[in-house]
């Protein structure tokens, strides 16, 4: 009953065996199924790539060359101009500038996408076909050992299957042999039951009749119980044999179970890992170096896009009409400036060439120049009404133009509905309701500007000319009360210049002003002033006068910072001459800032005084100036951009670009280092700057005087006339006609005899000629040798 039970449930374990065992080879082949189709598609995804960065390119090709074409057309257009120099000189002005920079970004990004799809094709694709190679080949390799190791496998699943089996076998036969041992036993029990049954049914039979039967079969019984005990015996022995045979077996089986289960789960959890990452290996890491590629490539893009476009947005934030109009005036002076006052033509030899105040006339001017006053004091305040008018209107059309529209961010928002799209756009600035309007209101307000600004200026003119008139009158008048003598005075100023001094006057008074009026004026020397003022400023120091003399605060900052800066661009020998160029631009290769210094000390050393005394002096006022930079935004970098390309010129034949960008390193070098640089007043004798704008006491200032320069002018005309005896004039010969721009400047032919009574400038003197005394320009005139001798 037991037996067949026993080994039906022993085919029903290796049948279930046979199922996990299938189970699992099944796995196995599917998990190479499964490497290869990710192989495949690795592969697909590596081809899919390298046909769109193939397509890409052609694309950023294409692009690049249309953007090539489109920069072209215009720069062609720009260069088919018939007045290049008009073309060049209109390169300044700021509108023109955010042209040239839009055509030059147009430019660079046709450069940058040509490089970027250089880049996509000679860069990322042979990236992308090497990690194609790469892959197929470890995952070939991969697999291989991926066999070897399901071979392994299946190997210890066979072995515990032949174990398994004995296992069984051996222990079926101890169980059979067990049966068999209990089987030998109940018999033995039951021969022995027996005997006793026996034994006590015949103790009643008599002594000699029973007796030969009893031993008769105390033999039969001894010997049945003798066979069934060697049966037993021998049943005992097979039993125990076959035991330890299945003992043995068991332990076998269960050693060899433990080994195929670890190494099932060693197989499932780390080698298939591990197999994984074989065919895996340098992968991401290679596609992750391809796509980086990718980025940075982008990315450099974006960056020089960004960089063109910020250059753009500078450009565009420097937009300024009035930066414009004065370099359009400075671009064209000979146009704009001022030409030469019309001079008093006489006739017939009328030589009285101004107003005559005596009786009869001066009452009747009395009367006129207080009817002009009276006038003028009613076209002021009307005109005034008329200029506040006009400023309202105008800021009402900035308003209109500078309203701030120009954000289109909304319009790159975008939304998977498209009516939100629409409705997104339509209300945008640029819909046609809106601008009619605009420009409807803009168009009216702008002709009511127009009106008020044409009513403006011929106020503004008709005030000019009778305030001309009126200070005319009232000067005459004043004048007239006069004496004889006083009439004779000069009325213009005149500050004399000793060529010999180190500081010339246009350095040392320009830098006094900026020093007491100007260290926290925003944008000095960075801003341009008027050019008019400048012009006017720059003559009057040519003419040996001082505008600046004085405390008077009435002239522009900028103006004046611009006169400063045209002296030294003017100077036909710079001040950091050519030949040392060179050297201190090796100065300006080394790193330590002290080492610097003390080469650019050494270098400058072998100027000569003079230039070194003016260096020193300019350069401790730019110092000072500097120290104002959170006031006036003029740090010494910035201060070195503004005077660099006026103190030191870069030669011929030199990266302009570059070489300026050393120069103005240089500079401020200098700046900051300047007292460690120029030679202290003991080492160098000669004017040094002191922080209130004048020069130190030590040093004679050749322009220090206190008094007015009218003072100053009348004093040296009474020496003229009253000490003949202690300076003596000094005769000379015209070269060639010149005619005054001033009534201060006298007017000769060529060849006219002129009285020098002494210099007033490097470039005039002060004279006399037909009995009129004023300044004569020192280039139009011969000194007699002997006399000055």
């Amino acid at each position: 009953m037991t037996s067949p039970a026993k080994f039906k449930k022993d085919k029903e374990i290796i049948a279930e065996y046979d199922t996990q065992v299938k189970e699992i080879r099944a796995q196995l082949t599917e998990q190479m199924k499964c490497l290869d189709q990710q192989c495949e598609l690795r592969v697909q995804l590596l081809q899919d790539l390298q046909d769109f960065f193939r397509k890409k390119a052609e694309i950023e090709m294409d692009y690049s060359r249309n953007l090539e074409k489109l920069a072209e057309r215009f720069l062609a257009k720009t260069r088919s101009t018939k007045d290049q120099q008009f073309k060049k000189d209109q390169n300044v002005l700021s509108p023109v500038n955010c042209w040239n920079l839009l055509l030059n970004q147009v430019k660079r990004e046709s450069r940058d996408h040509t490089t970027l799809s250089d880049i996509y094709l000679n860069n990322i694709i042979p990236r992308f076909v090497q990690v194609s190679e790469d892959s197929g080949r470890l995952f070939k390799k991969s697999k291989e050992v991926g066999q070897q190791l399901q071979d392994d496998l299946m190997k210890v699943l066979n072995e515990l299957y032949s174990v398994m089996k004995t296992y069984h076998m051996y222990n079926a036969d101890s169980i059979s042999a067990q049966s068999k041992l209990k089987e030998a036993e109940k018999q033995e029990e039951k021969q022995i039951g027996k005997s006793v049954k026996q034994e006590d049914r015949q103790t009643p039979r008599s002594p000699d009749s029973s007796s030969n039967i009893r031993i008769e079969e105390k033999h039969v019984r001894r010997s049945s119980v003798k066979k069934i005990e060697k049966m037993k015996e021998k049943r005992q022995a097979k039993y125990t044999e076959n035991k330890l045979k299945a003992i043995k077996a068991r332990n076998e089986y269960l050693l060899a179970l433990e080994a195929t289960n670890a190494s099932v789960f060693k197989y499932y959890i780390h080698d298939l890992s591990d197999l994984i990452d074989c065919c895996d290996l340098g992968y991401h890491a290679s596609l992750n170096r391809a796509l980086r590629t990718f980025l940075s490539a982008e990315l450099n893009l974006e960056q020089s896009k960004h960089e063109g476009l910020d250059a753009i947005e500078n450009a565009v934030e420097n937009l300024d009409a009035t930066s414009d109009k004065q370099r359009l005036m400075e671009m064209y002076n000979n146009v704009f400036c001022p030409p030469m006052k019309f001079e008093f033509q006489p006739h017939m030899g009328d030589m009285a060439s101004q107003l005559c105040a005596q009786q009869p006339v001066q009452s009747e001017l009395v009367q006129r120049c207080q009817q002009l006053q009276s006038r003028l004091s009613t076209l002021k305040i009307e005109n005034e009404e008329v200029k506040k008018t006009m400023e309202a209107t105008l800021q009402t059309i900035q308003d209109i133009v500078t309203v701030e529209d120009f954000d289109v961010s909304d319009c790159f928002q975008y939304s998977n509905s498209m009516e939100s799209v629409k409705s997104t756009v339509s209300e945008t600035f640029m819909s046609k309701p809106s601008i009619a309007k605009r420009r409807a209101n803009q168009q009216e307000t702008e002709q009511f500007y127009f009106t008020k600004m044409k009513e403006y200026l011929e106020g503004r003119n008709l005030i000019t000319k009778l305030q001309a008139k009126h200070d005319l009158l009232q000067k005459t008048l004043g004048e007239s009360q006069r004496t004889d003598c006083s009439l004779a005075r000069r009325s213009s100023t005149v500050r004399k210049q000793d060529s010999s001094q180190a500081i010339p006057l246009v350095v040392e008074s320009c830098i006094r002003f900026i020093s007491r009026h100007g260290l926290q004026h925003e944008g000095i020397f960075r801003v341009s002033g008027s050019q008019v003022e400048v012009n006017d400023i720059k003559n009057a120091f040519e003419r040996g006068e001082d505008p600046l003399a004085g405390d008077q605060n009435d002239h522009d900052m900028d103006s004046i910072a611009g006169v400063l800066k045209l002296y030294f661009r003017g100077l036909e020998h710079p001040l950091f001459p050519k030949d040392i160029f060179h050297d201190l631009m090796t100065c300006v290769t080394m790193d330590n800032l002290q080492e610097r210094a003390l080469h650019i000390r050494k270098v400058l050393l072998a100027l000569p005084k003079t230039t070194l005394i003016v260096m020193r002096y300019l350069f401790a006022f730019l110092n000072h100036l500097s120290q104002f930079s959170e006031e006036n935004m003029m740090d010494p970098y910035n201060l070195a951009i503004c005077f660099g390309p006026s103190l030191m010129s870069v030669p011929e034949g030199h990266d302009q670009v570059s070489c300026q960008a050393h120069v103005n390193e240089l500079i401020k070098t200098i700046i900051i280092q300047h007292e460690n640089i120029f030679p202290n007043p003991r080492e160098l004798e000669g004017p040094v700057y002191s922080r209130g704008g004048s020069m130190e006491d030590y040093c004679d200032s050749p322009h220090g005087e206190t008094a007015s320069v009218e003072d100053s002018t009348q004093d040296v005309s009474t020496e003229h006339h009253t000490s003949d005896d202690e300076c003596e004039p000094i005769e000379a010969i015209a070269k060639f006609d010149y005619v005054g721009r001033t009534a201060r400047e006298l007017s000769f032919k060529k060849g006219a005899s002129l009285l020098l009574y002494q210099r007033a400038s490097d470039d005039w003197w002060e004279g006399r000629h037909n009995g009129l005394d004023g300044l004569i320009p020192h280039q139009y005139i011969v000194v007699q040798d002997t006399l000055i001798s």
